[in-house]
């Protein structure tokens, strides 16, 4: 445990309510991240709970409701999570159902930068007429570089006002580029026209302004949205004034001049933004509080930073992303000196990989394909490919019978169990007959009722939670959805080809 999230909650709270404090109208609160399953935090701050934002929101519910954002762009693109393997419009049905699951009131949706997308009109109709309050704000040409323009009539002047009523605004969204802070400014520009005295700040967990440029924790926050090409500096804003280094990244330094123009032109001068001489100041992050140990959050977070070039790669080799991602990956492992074999579990499956295709010789056709899965105490399971098993199966089945304390040599699904379901892959007409992972757990499970020691072995699922595991080869897709449920962390060396 290199993080503690009752430390961090408890300083972030207190500065929220601090910030909310120094405005009299309404706060509006940009938030970064995921709300609900923030996975990223969850493997660069080992001991972070993947839903301490959703707590602190929790905690702060009588004073808040939520606004959340979506861009007709990414709706347009088709634009999928890789976080979810979900298209934004399925993301976005999502985190509405989550809102509801937990009572956090949602004030409504926004669909930024529209220009007329016909995907934007088809899901405001679908929200509607599921009883939501949808609103469309339009593309603001040459944003944020066009700051007279903005702050006009026709800018953030022609928006619609969303009329709120709590303290305490949260604006989320739907990943990075959904125009929560033209949505924050916009309606802080709306709110004085009102008599409404309001302000902005920003909560992000990354990048963490108070550690190093080139701390491991903030260049896996470069790693993670390497798609999107945002990159850390040093904020030139926060130096120039205090003479402090701060780390803040591009799109916050870039749209700070509108915050000051804003400031400078709109909101009156007791207005607290006026305190607001850089995006360090505006911002509102005490992740570096909850830190405990460094070293394992350092080494956690290059790990991150070698996860998400697979990633990319996989995502590459299926279209979605284009080369130029992937060579910036490759300068962001030679900042940090890494190699994508530091990810222990990369050698062990592709060592696994070259020992079938030794066992059944060089000259035997096939695909040889190895896995292997780090338990949580450091140990390396692995697994080959085999007519009875895929690679990847093989390695959960072993690494089971590790946790367990099942001897190797003890089967723990009948032949019977097998011949079944190999009998119903003859009667669909699929051809290769070897288990997939969920197959295999399906076989365990329906072996389980008469074979005790099965039994036993289903019960170590639950500690395969937060388990790197890395494949030679592309995964099914029943094997994806599985790894996401058990919470693994999945790598492969899919190529173009595998897919």
């Amino acid at each position: 445990m290199g993080f503690s999230t009752k430390k961090y909650l408890e300083f972030q709270k207190a500065a929220i309510k601090e910030r909310l404090s120094k405005f009299p109208g309404k706060l509006y609160l940009e938030f970064g991240g995921k709300l609900i399953d923030d996975y990223h935090a969850v493997r660069t701050l080992p001991g972070y709970d993947p839903n301490a934002k959703l707590e602190l929101l929790l905690s702060l519910k009588k004073d808040l409701e939520i606004i959340y954002c979506i861009s007709a762009k990414q709706l347009q693109q088709r634009k999928i999570r890789g976080d979810l393997n979900l298209t934004y419009d399925l993301a976005t049905l999502k985190a509405i159902a989550d809102l509801k699951k937990y009572k956090l009131p949602l004030h409504s949706v926004v669909i930024n930068r529209y220009e007329g997308e016909a995907e934007a009109i088809i899901f405001k109709k679908r929200l509607e007429r599921n009883n939501k309050k949808v609103f469309l704000r339009k593309e603001i040409k040459n944003y944020p570089n066009n700051i007279s323009y903005i702050l006009s009539k026709r800018g953030y002047g022609g928006d619609h006002y969303l009329k709120t009523s709590k303290s305490l605004v949260v604006v989320w969204g739907a990943g990075p580029g959904a125009g929560k802070l033209s949505t924050c400014l916009g309606q802080v520009f709306l709110d004085q026209q009102h008599g409404i005295n309001s302000g902005y700040a920003k909560f992000e967990t990354f990048p963490i302004w108070d550690l190093p440029l080139n701390h491991a924790v903030n260049v896996a926050y470069e790693a993670a949205t390497a798609d999107l090409g945002d990159f850390n500096l040093i904020d030139p804003h926060h130096f120039k004034h205090y003479h402090k280094k701060s780390v803040n990244y591009n799109r916050d330094v870039e749209a700070f001049p509108i915050i000051s123009k804003l400031v400078k032109k709109v909101v009156p001068k007791d207005n607290f933004m006026h305190n607001y001489f850089s995006p360090t100041d505006m911002g509102i992050n005490l992740a570096n509080k909850g830190i405990v140990d460094d070293k394992i959050v350092s080494q956690a977070a290059k790990m991150e930073i070698i996860f998400y070039l697979f990633r990319y790669r996989a995502e590459y080799a299926k279209g979605i992303l284009d080369k130029e991602v992937l060579d910036r990956m490759e300068k962001i492992m030679s900042r940090l000196n890494l190699r994508e074999t530091d990810l222990e579990t990369v050698s062990a499956a592709r060592d696994a990989a070259q020992q079938a295709m030794e066992e059944k010789g060089k000259g035997e056709k096939g695909i040889f394909c190895g896995s292997a899965i780090q338990l949580s105490d450091g140990r390396i399971v692995y697994g080959k490919n085999s007519s009875l098993l895929h690679a990847e199966a093989a390695a959960m089945l072993n690494a089971i019978k590790v946790l367990a304390k099942i001897p190797d040599s003890v089967n723990l699904i009948s032949k019977e169990v097998i011949q079944r379901i190999n009998l119903q892959k003859d009667l669909i007409g699929e051809e290769r007959k070897s288990l997939t992972t969920a197959e295999t757990l399906l076989a365990l499970a329906i072996s389980s009722i008469s074979n005790p020691l099965a039994k036993k072995a289903q019960t170590e699922l639950k500690y395969f939670r937060h388990c790197y595991l890395h494949s030679t080869h592309s995964l099914s897709q029943s094997d994806e959805v599985i790894f996401r449920k058990l919470g693994m962390w999945v790598t492969t060396d899919a190529k173009e080809k595998d897919i």
